[in-house]
């Protein structure tokens, strides 16, 4: 019910900036990132703006002058302010924005009982958008604290170590297939509609690539092999000076969340661009699952690994559905308008929320994305 994990929902983000000071929450280390300040203040502005205003008489907003500080991207909602000086947004205070989000959860605790299906609706799309910040809070923290010398770690924990499943390869017998959102629970837009595909028979590994297989690529000059590489990624590689993956060290150790760590060769790989996916499969003698081959898959016996360790890249570019139409309105702006230039990732990761998730969900990010908890499936 929207209630429950409403209350579950916001209670979760104050949870994950808990760990945070106020210099960390006001952090932007690329204009790609976020500091996380700003994450908890626009989830509350998505509840204000899209719930509250319309939908909550008399309903009064917590300061006229913030929907241009925390609007991300919604044009028809009017000014925003530039997404790579959010870090320039010292003011509101870490306990203003607080503040905002326990008068906003009043708000909606008075809606709640009134609301139409229509309210409730948007209250229950709203919670999903936090939850996807959340993760992108843990991501943005993430990569900020490995811009910063004394490699701090967002959990001082010790990670338990990895035992990687045994690598088998999984068949499909391929043929047409059904292919989105069947129609109960949540989805977002882009998951449907439900269509057919046809799938070639094919082949798809159990689990994700390792950093120790990974590490095999690194140390044999997979860096340094341009015939591996597709044409963007080799002359991006080169301009930026790639090596290994985004967060591994020169001392062999491995940024995460949990500080510098010695590598788990066990573990997935994680922190790699499509491209450096792309490369490597290339090397493995595969390639990477196209998005319906892995939808299609991950229900065999044996998938391992579908959606609590890394996002897993998929062949696929990130456009519409048969059918597909952006919903009316403000939230039309959600999904629709990024079909381009992007590519789908499946799964889920260790930063995605419990019960977030699901076979049909279609992660999106540019192929030169590296600062995500995005990794490696082979096919073949």
């Amino acid at each position: 019910m929207p209630n429950d994990l409403l209350r579950a929902t916001r209670a979760r983000s104050l949870q994950l900036a808990a760990p945070l000071s106020d210099e960390d929450a006001q952090l932007q280390s690329m204009p790609d990132a976020s500091p996380a300040k700003w994450h908890l203040a626009h989830t509350t502005w998505f509840f204000e703006t899209l719930v509250l205003a319309p939908y909550l008489p008399d309903y009064r907003l917590f300061d006229e002058r913030w929907p241009r500080l925390f609007n991300s991207y919604y044009e028809s909602l009017g000014p925003r302010h530039a997404r790579p000086q959010r870090g320039l947004l010292s003011r509101p205070s870490m306990a203003e924005v607080r503040a905002y989000r326990a008068h906003v959860d009043a708000a909606l605790a008075d809606l709640l009982p009134v609301a139409s299906a229509e309210a409730r609706g948007l209250i229950e799309l709203g919670c999903h958008h936090e939850q996807q910040h959340q993760e992108l809070l843990l991501t943005d923290i993430l990569h900020a604290f490995s811009c910063n010398p004394l490699l701090p770690a967002y959990d001082a924990t010790p990670p338990a170590p990895t035992q990687a499943p045994a690598q088998e390869w999984l068949e499909h017998p391929g043929g047409i297939v059904d292919i989105g959102h069947a129609g109960a629970g949540f989805a977002f837009d882009n998951e449907g509609p439900r269509h057919r595909v046809l799938i070639e028979p094919f082949e798809i590994a159990s689990r994700l690539v390792t950093c120790g297989e990974y590490a095999d690529f690194v140390e044999s000059g997979g860096y340094r092999e341009p015939l591996l590489w597709l044409s963007d990624g080799w002359a991006l590689a080169q301009a930026q000076g790639w090596q290994r993956p985004a967060y591994w060290l020169e001392d062999g150790r491995v940024f995460g969340l949990h500080g510098a760590q010695a590598m788990d060769r066990d573990a997935p790989v994680m922190q790699l661009s499509f491209y450096e996916a792309c490369a490597y499969a290339e090397w493995a003698g595969a390639r990477l699952p196209t998005e319906f081959e892995w939808e299609a898959a991950c229900g065999l016996p044996g998938f391992a690994q579908a959606a609590d360790q890394a996002w897993q890249w998929t062949r696929s570019a990130y456009s519409p559905y048969p059918g597909f139409k952006p919903a009316p309105g403000a939230v039309g702006e959600y999904n629709g308008k990024f079909m381009v230039g992007q590519q789908v990732l499946r799964g889920g990761s260790l930063a995605t929320p419990p019960g977030h998730a699901r076979p049909t969900y279609r992660n999106f990010f540019p192929p030169a994305a590296r600062w995500q908890f995005s990794g490696v499936r082979l096919a073949r």
